[in-house]
């Protein structure tokens, strides 16, 4: 059966011949509730914190990732890795940032570092391992992005990249305030259970 030229001018469109450009190895990963492996950038994420050995970097604007993604971030920091997540001091959706600070204890207490960047919001999403591995996209670090969600992420492979990102990180760091442990830990009755109770929706934040 012969090829419409209608036909063949979409094929074009839409699947284009491919052609190497660039220097950098790369590959994008797309997920959403269609997947049947619906799993696949926590598979990424994990094994990325596994195999980081000096240094991981993340700026996220919603953080609410789940315990798999914790204690991957908390073995990674006890293994002697530099952990610095870089959340805005003050987010966009209040819901989502008192359950963001409701579970922060988990990363603050095994030796991870929490930056809270002033305003204005940053929406900005990068992950940076070893100055080596970059991760952008759309994909936030909390359980609606990761499942109900679609979305798309690029990783790659090169030094330049990535360690252009590792130093605009560490800019974006030099103008945060740490946000600590006791500082958690201090928040009122009342403040505690806001945030335990806002934290309860996570999944769907």
């Amino acid at each position: 059966m012969t090829a419409t030229p209608l036909l063949t001018a979409a094929r074009a469109l839409w699947l284009p011949d491919l052609t190497w450009a660039g220097t950098s190895l790369a590959r994008g990963i797309r997920y959403g509730p269609d997947d049947r492996d619906m799993g696949r950038i926590k598979l990424v994420l994990v094994g990325a914190l596994a195999a980081a050995q000096e240094s991981v970097r993340i700026m996220t604007p919603y953080f609410l990732p789940d315990d798999a993604i914790c204690q991957a971030l908390d073995v990674a920091a006890m293994r002697g890795v530099r952990v610095d997540i870089v959340l805005p001091e003050h987010s966009n959706l209040e819901l989502v940032g008192w359950a963001s600070t409701a579970m922060l204890w988990q990363v603050l207490g095994r030796g991870c570092n929490v930056w809270m960047s002033p305003p204005p919001f940053d929406h900005t999403k990068l992950m940076v391992v070893d100055r080596a591995w970059a991760l952008f996209g759309s994909g936030n670090w909390d359980d609606r992005s990761m499942r109900l969600n679609f979305e798309f992420n690029v990783e790659t492979f090169d030094r330049d990249f990535a360690e252009t990102i590792h130093r605009h990180i560490g800019d974006v760091i030099a103008r945060c305030r740490p946000k600590t442990l006791a500082e958690v830990d201090s928040r009122s009755l009342p403040v505690r259970l806001r945030d335990g109770i806002a934290r309860l929706f996570s999944p769907y934040l």
